[in-house]
């Protein structure tokens, strides 16, 4: 496999659907005050799918001269990215999630085209049965984070922050099959030297870290937390080189500290944004001591939450009994 090329991500700006390009970095906020941060977030939440995904996934398939029927696994965000890329020229795709998939990103995926299929109690055992069922129809098998486009398209959000001369001190990255992480790391690792790369992941999944430290995938018996674009317990080998060269180190937080965050992104900039998307400012909060006066950028990555989710983690329990009641 070859490595991701900050040549590709450059090129990748006149490839990729114009809707997820350009999108904005919110700046001081009444955010950094209660985070005691200068912190800018990247926000890839206000496109068709809600999530960073379209980016890679639009790259990915625009360059696909294999001309099968795609299959992948996903917990929602990836498989929506793919399912529109494919439609916009006139190619299927099934997807495999989880039996316990969140039910809105399930309803989008098949909204966009996608075939799904619910086989398995988390993301890792939809995965295996997508790599079953693509080597029995003899379909393309697309996993994210191994292929070096999908972080290529991941990397312009970097590219975007770049050129706006707006490059803090350190990137807060969401961490699961690690797309997110190499790719802007690969863009800051060269064009951007000063800036460190920090990958974070929930303390639920940590198979992302003990890979990290130990130059190889790590397994995990199980992936608890409620960051479900996070939960990965099964590593990806590329995307494990691939952080070697591209980032800096790896953080965890708490599923607590990721509900603060959301509450917080929520009440300051009228965010709503998953749990997976809000883990740069759950990092934050967990060791504010660290953060203190820092320049700080995170990607919001995702916003898709459910109703029921919503009142849940962004309204004080007294009010979600209310909203129930």
């Amino acid at each position: 496999m070859r490595p991701i090329s900050c040549d590709n991500i450059a090129a990748a700006m006149s490839v990729i659907d114009p809707i997820f390009l350009n999108t904005p970095l919110l700046r001081g906020s009444s955010l950094d005050r209660a985070l005691d941060v200068e912190l800018s977030c990247k926000v890839e939440t206000l496109n068709p799918i809600r999530s960073f995904k379209g980016r890679g996934t639009e790259l990915l398939v625009a360059q696909m001269k294999d001309s099968r029927p795609i299959v992948c696994a996903s917990a929602g965000n990836f498989g929506q990215g793919l399912a529109r890329a494919a439609a916009r020229r006139n190619r299927g795709v099934t997807v495999f999630a989880a039996t316990n998939a969140n039910p809105l990103k399930i309803a989008a995926m098949r909204a966009l085209g996608a075939k799904v299929r619910l086989k398995g109690a988390d993301f890792d055992a939809a995965k295996n049965a997508a790599r079953r069922f693509a080597a029995e129809s003899e379909a393309f098998y697309v996993e994210d984070g191994a292929l070096p486009e999908i972080a290529e398209g991941a990397g312009t959000m970097a590219l975007e922050i770049s050129e706006a001369g707006l490059m803090p001190e350190v990137m807060l990255v969401p961490l699961g099959n690690g797309a997110l992480a190499t790719g802007i790391g690969t863009w800051c690792r060269h064009a951007e030297p000063g800036t460190r790369v920090i990958g974070v992941v929930a303390e639920g999944a940590p198979s992302m870290r003990l890979s990290f430290a130990a130059h190889e995938p790590v397994s995990t018996p199980a992936a608890d937390t409620i960051a479900d674009g996070i939960a990965v317990r099964e590593p990806v080998l590329y995307a494990v080189q691939t952080m070697k060269s591209t980032v800096d180190e790896v953080v965890m937080v708490t599923d607590k500290s990721i509900v603060r965050a959301m509450r917080l992104l929520h009440g300051h900039l009228g965010l709503v944004v998953e749990p997976a998307g809000a883990v740069g400012v759950a990092a934050i909060l967990q060791d504010p001591d660290r953060w203190r006066g820092a320049r700080v950028a995170t990607p919001l990555c995702g916003g898709n939450v459910t109703l029921e989710d919503m009142r849940r983690w962004l309204l004080p329990p007294s009010r979600a009994s209310s909203a129930r009641g």
